[in-house]
């Protein structure tokens, strides 16, 4: 009888014990989570906000088939069929090497120019911490449509030219983000009459969220650090594009005043202008694999 009253008791004070100890653990997960620091996503859903990059990366190992298309001069009507006489067309393909690098390589029918690319993050928008996700992104064109015929000194080096981003992002709510921009240009085969060799842009791209799976996209970049008395043809670049996700792609359309879609012709040649010039419809498709 006593044993029987002795094991009654042990097993009421581990029972005791055990849900004290439950508790202490509970409650230093539940300080821990609090403590926590929780990353904000999605603040564009698009690796690209309309022409420009946005600061989302892929995840690691996952690859993205991108194919973006950019119909001709919608202002010229039945002449060019609404653009569908002259479009452009860019093909190609990105990895995630990590959560916060990735690469890509891609070939337009502009110039037929293949461009590679890198991105890579530097920090996340932390909620109730750090303010913005920053993120890097360079380019490297490779300009195949140059003839030795034309240029009989041509180099390998002169087919080249770069783009070097800094882009900053926040999302400040399920609706509205926001980026910021500062991008370097750099040609090394230019027209110095019209074009600079190096060239700086400060630019701007907002999402607005209009349903789960629609938002409108705005984006522009102005022109920095002109020489006295030069005078580009080109425009600074503005494009307006919707979202639309659709499972495991994101189809976006684009509606620029900028024709070619690598980033260095994006930001240093838009021959079209919003104020009564050409304009150019398109679209950005991304299959994730």
């Amino acid at each position: 009888m006593r044993m029987k009253n002795f094991l009654s008791f042990m097993l009421v004070f581990f029972t005791i014990g055990y849900a004290s100890a439950q508790d202490d653990l509970l409650n230093q997960l539940d300080a821990q989570k609090s403590n926590d620091k929780q990353i904000e996503t999605a603040a564009f859903k698009g690796l690209q906000i309309c022409n420009m990059q946005s600061t989302k990366l892929p995840a690691q190992g996952e690859w993205y088939m991108v194919v973006s298309h950019r119909f001709g001069d919608l202002t010229k009507g039945f002449d060019n069929f609404f653009g569908m006489d002259n479009a452009l067309t860019k093909v190609g393909g990105i990895y995630g090497a990590t959560n916060w690098l990735s690469f890509g390589a891609s070939r337009q029918t502009y110039n037929k120019i293949y461009e590679l690319t890198a991105k890579y993050k530097f920090a996340n928008q932390v909620e109730s911490g750090f303010p913005v996700t920053i993120v890097g992104y360079n380019t490297m064109d490779i300009n195949s449509a140059l003839k030795n015929t034309i240029y009989p000194n041509l180099k390998f080096t002169d087919r080249l030219a770069y783009t070097s981003q800094l882009l900053m992002s926040r999302k400040f709510s399920e609706s509205f983000s926001f980026e910021a921009a500062g991008v370097y240009v750099h040609k090394n085969l230019y027209e110095g009459s019209f074009e600079q060799k190096d060239q700086y842009f400060v630019g701007a791209g907002t999402r607005y969220k209009l349903s789960k799976r629609m938002s409108v996209n705005l984006e522009y970049a102005a022109r920095m650090i002109l020489i006295e008395g030069f005078v580009s043809p080109y425009h600074n670049p503005l494009s307006v594009g919707l979202d639309i996700e659709t499972g495991g792609h994101v189809f976006q359309l684009v509606v620029s005043n900028s024709q070619p879609m690598n980033d260095v012709a994006v930001f240093s040649n838009a021959s079209g202008n919003w104020n009564g010039g050409s304009l150019y419809f398109g679209f950005n498709m991304y299959r994730v694999f």
